[in-house]
This record gives structure tokens, C-alpha cells and sequence, in this order.
């Protein structure tokens, strides 16, 4: 329920426009370290020693890179996610709690196997969600 809310949603397109240029030098670097491997393995027969052992190094420095990047925009992205989420998830409890008092339900689940639209409140928080603002 919570991803398919207005605020999850926007809070997704928020962090995908924050993290557009880390994304962007990531594939940036990837290209770069392709197109050196590319050169490698096409050039390997021309090249000198001295010349493919310093590409071969080269390489190496750039996959370090951009596995240490890679790692530190996940962990990142996660960590921005979660909060992101947590918010949403603190507005929606709120707003499940209004609508218990206001609807006298005993008692409101989260996750269910069934749940028949007569009881089912989904729709309502979502719409309540994005209302509140």
C-alpha cells in the first residue's frame, strides 16, 4: 500500500533526481572500463609489455572504482529510501489510527490474505495520504 501511495511515489522521483548524477558517473566509469577492456583484448597482439601491463593496471583501478562507487550509492540510496519510507509509513499509521476512531474498528491489519472491499481501507488511507500534505 505504502508504494502506491502519492508520498512514496514522490519520494521515489525525489531520490531518483538526487541520485541522477552518481548514476550518471557510475556509467560513466562502467563505459570507461569497458572500452578499456575492449582496447585490451583488440590491441593485446600490437601493444608492448610495458604498455598492456600499465592498461591492465589502469583497469584494475578503474573496476576498484567503480565497485567502491557502486557500493557507496547503494548503501546511500538505501539509506535515503528507508528514511523516506519511514516518514510515509509514520503519516500513514497516523491516518489508520484516524480512521479506526472515526469508523470504530476493533482492530486493522496490515497484511492479509483476503480482505473483502466492504472492510478493506486501503483506498481510504491512500486518498487520505495524499491529502494530507
Amino acid at each position: 500500500m505504502f508504494r502506491e501511495s502519492g508520498p512514496a511515489k514522490q519520494a521515489q522521483q525525489k531520490l531518483e533526481r538526487e541520485f541522477a548524477a552518481r548514476n550518471a558517473e557510475l556509467a560513466r566509469l562502467e563505459k570507461q572500463g569497458r572500452d578499456l577492456q575492449t582496447e585490451l583484448e583488440r590491441e593485446n597482439v600490437t601493444m608492448t609489455d610495458a604498455v598492456r601491463r600499465e592498461k591492465e593496471r589502469q583497469l584494475a583501478e578503474i573496476s576498484r572504482n567503480f565497485q567502491r562507487m557502486q557500493r557507496e550509492v547503494r548503501e546511500d540510496l538505501n539509506l535515503k529510501r528507508n528514511e523516506a519510507l519511514a516518514g510515509v509509513q509514520e503519516r500513514a499509521t497516523r491516518i489508520i489510527n484516524q480512521i479506526a476512531e472515526q469508523e470504530k474498528f476493533d482492530l486493522i491489519l496490515q497484511e492479509a490474505v483476503f480482505a473483502s472491499g466492504r472492510i478493506d481501507i486501503t483506498d481510504k488511507v491512500i486518498r487520505a495520504l495524499a491529502a494530507d500534505k
